[in-house]
């Protein structure tokens, strides 16, 4: 199978590292594998290193380029709206682009330091009416399109494209985390109205609201997991290794706490009064983001929220329908496949420039915007 037909996806988070090679349309034809980041020693390098080692072995190809996945709790998201008259002339699609071309350039002028990963187009008022997309010619006296750019800083592009230039890797596309496992997620359990998934990975919480096909907000809060281990090792005293290793299995092998001479109720103290307090700037965030006074549904994502399940939500004293939803490296480097396939046709695909190869060992990675 030619090369070019082969996509790769990278998850790269901060404790561990996923990846996925999607060679053809069946299971057979795709490839996962995870590596586990020390948490004294967080170097990401040389378990991209054993990754990319074992995906090739496996599906018998060179891989020189991916599509990368990550988070952090820089990015931003910024909500843009845009408007042209044209005094009952037909809508044409040149027009349309014209606006989204524009308002990108006033992003990218306003914040330059950032990079644009996502343009998504949350609606188009035509003469006072509201409509997802634009399909048939219309005749139009005003249009008025609402956009919302997420961003991540240029120098995390920069350093991952200095990781993967170790390797002779170019990166193709980069992709928000969050955002393309919520639109999977969404679309698996048939999810319509007001929803938030709350994403806590290790250092940071990512909280993205959606009402219907609209993604209303995406915010980001420096708190996570590790925090929990944090509270674990300054209460109980011990170190951070055996506080990690004590948040993730206390639930399921009781050794652990015998281990250490601690009461479960002791660990689910700490454990969740720091989820509560997570959950509860996270509700404050979508409130003020999306939904103010409606109710809505909230599901949690991540690594972070992994100690927890559907039988401990009377242990978090919130009002809200909360579900928990298991992930693993399957479904989440999918969820980077399915989105750069075009799985939300509210988004923008950015064609980015060709890549040009030099010599036999030297590669320049091709510019994004």
């Amino acid at each position: 199978m030619n090369n070019k037909s082969v996509q790769t996806y990278f998850d790269c988070g901060y404790s561990k590292i996923r990846a996925g090679v999607f060679t053809g349309n069946e299971k057979k034809d795709v490839f996962y594998n995870e590596r586990k980041l020390s948490l004294n020693n967080p170097n990401s390098h040389k378990e991209i290193q054993n990754i990319i080692t074992s995906l090739e072995k496996e599906t018998n190809r060179y891989i020189d380029n991916i599509n990368l996945m990550i988070d952090s709790s820089k990015i931003l998201s910024i909500g843009l709206s845009i408007s042209k008259k044209l005094d009952g002339n037909i809508l044409k699609h040149s027009e349309i682009k014209f606006l989204i071309q524009e308002a990108r350039q006033q992003v990218s002028k306003n914040y330059k330091n950032q990079n644009i990963i996502h343009i998504i187009i949350n609606n188009y008022k035509i003469n006072g009416i509201d409509y997802y997309d634009v399909e048939n010619e219309i005749k139009c006296n005003l249009i008025s399109i609402d956009i919302l750019f997420i961003c991540i800083p240029n120098d995390i592009i920069y350093s991952f494209k200095k990781i993967f230039s170790n390797f002779n890797i170019l990166i193709n596309q980069t992709i928000c985390s969050c955002y393309a496992k919520s639109i999977n997620y969404k679309n698996n359990l048939n999810i319509s109205g007001k929803v938030s998934f709350i994403d806590i990975g290790f250092n940071k919480t990512s909280i993205i609201s959606f009402y219907d096909k609209k993604v209303l907000s995406l915010e980001t809060l420096p708190i996570g997991s590790n925090h929990i281990t944090k509270d674990i090792s300054k209460i109980l005293k011990i170190d951070l290794e055996n506080s990690e290793n004590l948040k993730i299995n206390f639930l399921k092998d009781q050794k652990i706490l015998d281990m250490y001479n601690f009461s479960i109720e002791t660990i689910e103290n700490i454990i969740f009064s720091r989820i509560e307090e997570i959950l509860k700037l996270s509700i404050r965030s979508i409130k003020s983001n999306a939904f103010k006074f409606d109710k809505f549904k909230i599901i949690l994502i991540g690594e972070g929220s992994k100690i927890l399940n559907n039988s401990y939500k009377n242990k978090i004293s919130i009002l809200n329908d909360v579900d928990f939803m298991e992930e693993n490296t399957e479904n989440i480097c999918r969820s980077g496949f399915l989105l750069g396939m075009g799985l939300n046709k509210q988004e923008v695909v950015v064609v980015p420039k060709k890549q040009i190869k030099q010599g036999f060992f030297e590669k320049l990675f091709h510019l994004f915007r």
